[in-house]
Parts: C-alpha cells; structure tokens; sequence
C-alpha cells in the first residue's frame, strides 16, 4: 500500500489512519497479513504505528505436527522526508512524500517471526534412523557409531 506522506509532512498535528491486509509472498507466510495503524505528525515529527496480525499454521521445526501460529505485534518508526547521515538506521527515509507500507512491514513481520516453530517446548522430534515421533513411541534405533571413531569403539571394548 502505498501512502502518500505530503500532507501529514507539511501539516502539524495531521494524522491518518489506515486499515488494509496484504500478502507475503515467498515468506512462508501464506495468509493475508492484517495491518491497522496510524501516520501522525507531532511538532514536526512523523510517526508510523503499525499493530500487524495473522493467524496460519505452520509445521513443527522438529516434528512436524501442524502448529497454530498467531503473531500480533505492533511496530513503530520514524519517518523523515530527508537524511544527513546515511548510515541512519533509526529514521526511515520516504523520498517523494510516498511511502510503501507493505515493504516495510514485511521485513518488520520476517524480523520478529521466531526462528524455530515447536509444538511444545520439550518436542522431541522424529528418529533420524527410523523416523518414529518420539513424542508417541520410544524406538529401538541405536545411535549409529562414527566410523571414524569405530577403532576407539574396539579399543574400549577390548578392555
């Protein structure tokens, strides 16, 4: 969405609010994202408030159970229509007054998302020689032994 940022830079004590969904292609998100939020200038400061929601279901990192997930998170950023200092990462630059939303957000939502989905804090996953859910039954498997190590294997079994 993009957001045309002109008449909340030059007005003080302007505000517009937006409400919209948008989608995250080729994120491993795979339902609409819903975005409400607010641009407000305040003495001459543009603020961007953004609370983003979804609800998807993903498969367990380790067992690959289904797992609901819902992520709600509010994000905020300082918007401004010229830099100084270029290596400035505490301001987002909106060159021509206009600004895309969705960009923005995206990266915020991939920074946030949580690098592992667990069904449960203890999932034990799936055997790696057999695989069994070790959530639901113990496997007889037996841990493979280095063959590299196999020779100190015979040595300790020798004595």
């Amino acid at each position: 969405m993009f957001i045309e940022l002109e008449p909340v830079f030059n007005n003080v004590g302007l505000k517009k609010e937006f409400q919209y969904s948008f989608f995250m292609e080729d994120s491993g998100v795979d339902v609409p994202v819903r975005v409400s939020g607010k641009i407000e200038n305040r003495a001459g400061v543009v603020s961007l408030t953004a609370d983003v929601a979804f609800q998807d279901t993903v498969a367990c990192d380790r067992c690959l159970k289904p797992v609901v997930r819902s992520f709600q998170k509010q994000f905020t950023h300082i918007l401004t229509a010229s830099l100084n200092d270029e290596d400035n990462d505490e301001f987002i630059l909106a060159e021509d007054m206009h600004f895309d939303l969705d960009a923005l957000l995206r990266e915020d939502v991939l920074l946030a998302l949580p690098m592992k989905v667990l069904c449960k804090a203890d999932c034990k996953g799936l055997c790696p020689m057999c695989g069994a859910d070790r959530n639901e039954t113990v496997c007889g498997c037996k841990k493979p032994v280095d063959p590299r190590l196999a020779v100190l294997q015979e040595l300790l079994s020798d004595s």
